[in-house]
């Protein structure tokens, strides 16, 4: 396995210099664990109806989602009832796949249950990154369709450290030899998070940092 300063020589070398590669970087938010309920419930949302939707589209109809789940409050989606729900299915300012509008009020109600451990801020932005592998199978387990990338893109677009295991991510672990494929089963995960934990000490950079680097080198 390369040293980080090896990738990122990589990456500076395909991405104009290192000043240009910095700038493309992008870091997590030092904020993140005051980021409100509803904002959590929101990215989430919207990072579940982007998977396999066209991101426009759903960027386009957004404020429809705002509009009708209340602003994302916990409490109105987690108890909404029927009859409000199965209005939001034949209303066109959202997109109607109803399997994930349910997810609303599932992840309302996980996001509720975080509030006995601190809230979802200091839960979901406090996690270690050292183990954030388990932030993920939190996510998967308890939450609803956050598995897999969906879980990774919402806790990015949240703000928190995270890497996202995109398909250039993974062309980059494997070089390295750290998995043999895309990593799904809980040993390949373990040794990513080795891997990336190996690269933050060495570098002192956040997760976000190395995951956009190890994207960029390929």
């Amino acid at each position: 396995m390369r040293s980080f300063d090896e990738i990122y020589a990589i990456a500076a070398d395909r991405h104009g210099g290192a000043d240009a590669l910095e700038e493309k970087l992008g870091k997590p938010d030092p904020e993140i664990t005051k980021l409100p309920e509803d904002r959590w419930l929101s990215v989430m949302t919207k990072c579940i109806f982007q998977a396999g939707f066209s991101w426009k589209v759903i960027e386009a109809k957004w404020d429809g989602f705002e509009e009708l789940f209340h602003g994302f409050e916990l409490g109105p989606c987690a108890f909404m009832d029927d009859r409000e729900f199965d209005s939001i299915l034949g209303d066109t300012r959202v997109v109607r796949n109803g399997a994930k509008l349910a997810t609303v009020r599932a992840n309302a109600a996980l996001l509720m249950e975080l509030r006995d451990q601190g809230g979802a801020g200091e839960v979901l932005g406090g996690w270690p990154s050292s183990d954030y592998i388990t932030l993920l199978d939190m996510l998967k387990k308890r939450g609803a369709r956050l598995g897999g990338n969906t879980g990774q893109y919402a806790m990015r677009f949240a703000g928190r450290d995270s890497f996202i295991l995109s398909q250039d991510v993974t062309v980059r672990l494997i070089a390295e030899g750290v998995i043999d494929k895309p990593a799904s089963s809980k040993t390949a995960m373990k040794a990513v998070q080795a891997a990336f934990n190996d690269w933050m000490d060495q570098s002192g950079r956040s997760l976000t940092e190395i995951s956009r680097v190890l994207a960029m080198s390929c």
